[in-house]
């Protein structure tokens, strides 16, 4: 339903990680990945703080997450930043301008990471394919984003944190992470920014959720101790914040 210096550690676990799950067989990909991955796409790796494109910069194509993670953001009239999601491997980055001839908004690179160019004029044309899920993934970013303005609309402080966590979470477990541990290499601040909390409100929430024995947290490394226990309190009695 909801929609990462501390994002989501992107790179690929191995055996020797304790978040990592052996999988049955290589991670699935996406559908949109799966469709045009024998494409001569042009991929491009970025580094972390890498910028994928900028808001008002002309718009070619669309950008498919094949690895990474990824900040989207808008500017205020009086400049301030309003980051409108993380996004993770099989999304994609620029849906948001598809009728438009420029970016609507910043998009950067967490950690290193690959996206492929997906020229949506051309890919129309020749994969039929192609619109059918690029009209699924519209639908499910709108999906998201209702999600999160219910959230920020009706959830207290804490609960966001919450709701914050076991989103990520799940979202990983379905990349093959484990759906438990994480570790965040976005700030405190980036998350506050996102669920429209102040950093001081962030940090005591994480740290009473700690305290209630739902979470752990080592440095940047967050581990979920009782997911049930955690999910619980979305459905409690909802506070002002």
């Amino acid at each position: 339903m909801f929609d990462t210096h501390d994002v989501v550690d992107s790179r690929q676990p191995t055996a020797s990680t304790p978040e990592f799950i052996p999988p049955a067989q290589s991670p699935p990909l996406s559908a949109m990945e799966a469709l045009v991955r024998a494409l001569p796409l042009q991929r491009r790796r970025l580094k972390a703080k890498q910028y994928v494109f900028r808001a008002g910069q002309p718009r070619h194509t669309l950008h498919l997450i094949h690895a990474g993670v990824f900040k989207t953001s808008v500017l205020s009239e009086d400049g301030r930043e309003k980051i409108t999601g993380f996004r993770l491997r099989g999304e994609l980055l620029g849906l948001d301008a598809l009728d438009m001839a420029t970016y609507a908004c910043d998009a950067v690179a967490l950690d290193v990471g690959e996206v492929w160019e997906l020229p949506c004029a051309h890919l129309r044309e020749t994969v039929p394919e192609f619109q059918e899920l690029l009209t699924a993934a519209l639908a499910s970013e709108i999906r998201r984003d209702w999600g999160w303005m219910l959230a920020l609309g009706t959830l207290a402080a804490e609960q966001r944190v919450a709701a914050f966590l076991l989103d990520l979470t799940a979202r990983l477990g379905a990349l093959g992470f484990s759906p438990l541990c994480m570790t965040l290499r976005m700030t405190r601040a980036d998350v506050g920014n996102f669920l429209s909390l102040q950093l001081e409100t962030v940090v005591r929430a994480l740290s009473h959720l700690q305290a209630l024995g739902l979470i752990r947290i080592e440095r940047r490394e967050i581990r979920i101790e009782d997911p049930a226990g955690l999910a619980a309190t979305l459905s409690a009695s909802r506070a002002c914040h």
